[in-house]
């Protein structure tokens, strides 16, 4: 049975009807028209469905709506602040990571997550922390030279 659900996505409230097992990925795509996350696999295998919950990088395809609650969603366009790019974003620029940029959201949002938690990571850790994401068109030593890279900005 559909329910009302509020959602702060990006610093906005928003009010969707939706069943509330419903993945918060549907709620983002099709109730607020965002473009990131991305649908890659459904099963939270990929990463490309990564979203920040309360600091937390999760994966918006398994996540219910009714599970989010109150806790504050931020989406790829909403980790950058006052019109300006997320340090992430910037070193994913400057190390000219993107190709398709299908996977890109997973990679900056888990990233961004990562680095608020540990800022000066090790090489292990970062391939740690990255592990469970997927890129198809193996840009993955780009990623991490921009990971390292904007462990290394202030």
């Amino acid at each position: 049975m559909p329910k009302k659900f509020t959602l702060n996505v990006d610093g906005k409230s928003h009010t969707i009807t939706a069943d509330p097992d419903m993945p918060l990925l549907y709620a983002l795509r099709d109730d607020l028209g965002l473009k990131n996350p991305r649908f890659g696999c459904g099963l939270a295998q990929c990463g490309a469905c990564t979203v920040i919950i309360d600091g937390e990088a999760v994966r918006s395809c398994i996540t219910a709506v009714e599970d989010v609650g109150k806790k504050k969603v931020t989406t790829l366009a909403g980790i950058g602040k006052n019109g300006k790019a997320h340090k992430v974003q910037e070193a994913f620029i400057a190390e000219q990571v993107p190709q398709c940029g299908y996977c890109l959201n997973g990679w900056v949002m888990t990233t961004a997550a990562f680095l608020e938690k540990n800022p000066k990571p090790s090489d292990a850790q970062i391939r740690d922390a990255l592990s469970g994401l997927k890129c198809r068109c193996g840009t993955h030593v780009a990623i991490l030279r921009a990971v390292k890279r904007a462990a290394a900005m202030a």
